[in-house]
């Protein structure tokens, strides 16, 4: 089975403590050798925070590892970040960004005031460079996530929507748009306990499970590393801290000698959103074709 290391999950914010050391960082591109792993995939906060960010990206693309950069966006814009864009181009790095909607009323209401303005503004900046560009092989995806507690709709539609109004309004392109479902876990689950809404949500992922979509899900093919190097089968177990069940692979030093193939799986109720309607992994959703999702009773 073929791999995608998840990497530098750490506290890469000005309010946050946890930073992956550089003996971990170092012994990231032995592991994608060792496993012969093809992509790694740098998540934050924001990764290009990390002192070690440039390092880590030039080391694994000197292995023709393929690297997927995480980014926030306004992080393009701050000081002291200026050659970012730049750099991510010249290692022809894939950039994958959140952009909750292509509006700037509901960005910044879910992001904080001027945080649409800054994402359009390194937007352009990437598209200039060449990102999302249709003779340009510089990868642009955005993601999206609905504001409440809702499947997100038709991945084609909306990203057919995104591409028009950011065309029409900002002269912005993409490549793909990626439609990822709500985890009823950490900030969002608060928040759906606050509004009662905890258990209708959890009873609208269960109605609509696909069991299909189990043979795309991210977990068979992702392997999550967190600051201090343990590991977990996706980003949502490491936040909820679910270890993998093999203890005797539980670090990323282990993965230097030993394959986590065949190995179980952890899982829980959150799972459900992974498996919900059409579906939905790091890659946006799992099912081409539309599916009306079901509505969940609400006690």
């Amino acid at each position: 089975m073929q791999y995608v290391l998840c990497a530098l999950s750490c506290g890469c914010k000005p309010y946050r403590t946890e930073l992956m050391s550089r003996e971990l960082v170092e012994l990231i591109p032995k592991v994608l050798q060792a496993q012969n792993i093809d992509t790694l995939d740098l998540t934050g906060g924001a990764p290009e925070m990390h002192e070690d960010f440039k390092y880590l990206v030039t080391a694994a693309r000197a292995l023709g590892v393929k690297v997927i950069d995480r980014c926030n966006l306004t992080i393009l814009m701050e000081e002291g970040y200026e050659d970012m864009a730049q750099f991510l181009a010249d290692n022809q790095v894939e950039v994958v960004a959140s952009l909750p909607c292509y509006s700037l009323e509901n960005v910044d209401k879910q992001r904080g005031k001027g945080a649409f303005d800054d994402s359009i503004l390194g937007l352009q900046k990437l598209n200039s460079l060449g990102y999302g560009k249709p003779d340009s092989d510089l990868t642009l995806n955005l993601v999206f996530n609905p504001q409440g507690a809702t499947l997100p709709p038709n991945q084609q539609q909306l990203e057919a929507d995104y591409k028009r109004e950011l065309k029409a309004h900002f002269d912005i392109e993409f490549n793909h748009l990626f439609a990822l479902t709500n985890m009823p876990i950490q900030r969002f689950g608060a928040v759906l306990l606050a509004k009662d809404q905890f258990h209708p949500y959890m009873d609208l992922l269960k109605a609509n499970y696909m069991a299909a979509n189990l043979a795309e899900v991210m977990c068979r093919s992702t392997i999550s590393v967190n600051w201090l190097g343990e590991l977990f089968d996706c980003d949502f177990n490491q936040q909820l801290e679910i270890p993998v069940p093999n203890k005797l692979r539980r670090h990323l030093s282990d993965l230097l000698t030993q394959n986590p193939s065949g190995d179980d799986i952890a899982i829980a109720d959150h799972c459900y959103g992974c498996t919900a309607g059409q579906g939905s992994s790091c890659g946006g959703a799992l099912e081409e074709e539309a599916v009306e999702p079901a509505l969940a009773d609400t006690p």
